[in-house]
């Protein structure tokens, strides 16, 4: 299925709109993480733990929509928004949101 952020894709018609889809996923980032993560803060340097909550989070939100997408009968999303939250206590999970128009291409 093809995922684009362009409200259309280069040499292709759409032939059906099929309304908006999207997907979200919320993770939570544990005790240990946020430990770490502090350390990271203080001493500089990339947080690999988070890195990888978010990407999973990313990668879960991206399915959702795909598999609405594919239930509503298109074949590909144009025009897909992504957005990052963070929710719950402190900002204690983390939130990936994604949105677009379901489409069927030509």
């Amino acid at each position: 299925m093809i995922v684009t952020t362009t409200p259309t894709v280069e040499g292709r018609t759409i032939r059906q709109y099929h309304g908006v889809v999207t997907g979200e996923a919320i993770l939570g980032a544990n005790i240990f993480r946020d430990f770490f993560a502090g350390i990271r803060d203080i001493v500089g340097g990339r947080s690999g733990a988070y890195e990888k909550v978010l990407q999973d989070a990313r990668e879960t939100a991206f399915a959702e929509m795909r598999q609405a997408a594919a239930q509503a009968g298109a074949n590909a999303v144009v025009g897909v928004d992504i957005d990052y939250e963070t929710v719950g206590g402190q900002g204690s999970m983390l939130m990936v949101t994604v949105s677009g128009t379901a489409v069927t291409l030509g």
